[in-house]
């Protein structure tokens, strides 16, 4: 199927571009000694004409037949390039930009490419029980690695202290993989996934 770019998208989300939409699919978790369960699973990648993707991620156990048993979790968040933020950026806070944005043109965004011929990027991660993510890592092509630079947990949150995430464009599928460090445990796998567009 092919992806038409958006003619109101910012220059700097083009390497992002890709993800934009909604993805529905399933997959398949577990962690360490944990028995292996499916869930459906709907991801949708958004924009609102500023530079950045606004990510929400929702899930739901299902069983055998693929019906759903019941919620399973929800995450939002926000993912862009990696860049030094300046007035054309919002914030902090309700701060307002300037009306020019950062990056205007395609060459504006190339000189962004780092040395692996690729983009450096940012995604902050939220999550229901008092946790939070912050991922950094790397897009090429249709390819981007994650690992988490920081997680902040709440006084009463569970162990979490580190992940990383893979997504890839596969055959017009995004594909995923998510590894955890949690519960005592060192990083190992935890979940994966085929989402098709919907």
């Amino acid at each position: 199927m092919p992806f038409e770019l958006p003619t109101d998208l910012t220059p700097e989300l083009v390497p992002l571009s890709w993800l934009l939409g909604s993805w529905t699919g399933t997959g398949v978790l577990g962690y360490a000694d944990e028995e292996s369960q499916q869930f459906e699973q709907q991801i949708t990648f958004a924009q609102n004409g500023l530079p950045y993707l606004i990510y929400t991620n929702e899930s739901w156990l299902i069983d055998e037949d693929g019906h759903r048993l019941r919620p399973l979790t929800l995450e939002t968040g926000i993912w862009q390039l990696d860049r030094p933020q300046n007035d054309a950026d919002s914030g902090p806070g309700m701060l307002p930009a300037d009306i020019v944005p950062a990056l205007r043109t395609a060459d504006d965004v190339e000189e962004l490419r780092n040395d692996d011929g690729g983009f450096d990027i940012v995604a902050t991660i939220v999550h229901p029980g008092g946790v939070s993510e912050l991922y950094v890592g790397q897009i090429k092509g249709p390819r981007i690695d994650l690992s988490t630079d920081a997680v902040m947990r709440a006084p009463g949150a569970k162990d979490y202290r580190a992940a990383t995430r893979m997504y890839g464009l596969v055959e017009g599928d995004l594909l995923w993989a998510w590894d955890i460090a949690a519960a005592g445990r060192a990083l190992q796998t935890h979940a994966s996934g085929r989402l098709h567009r919907s």
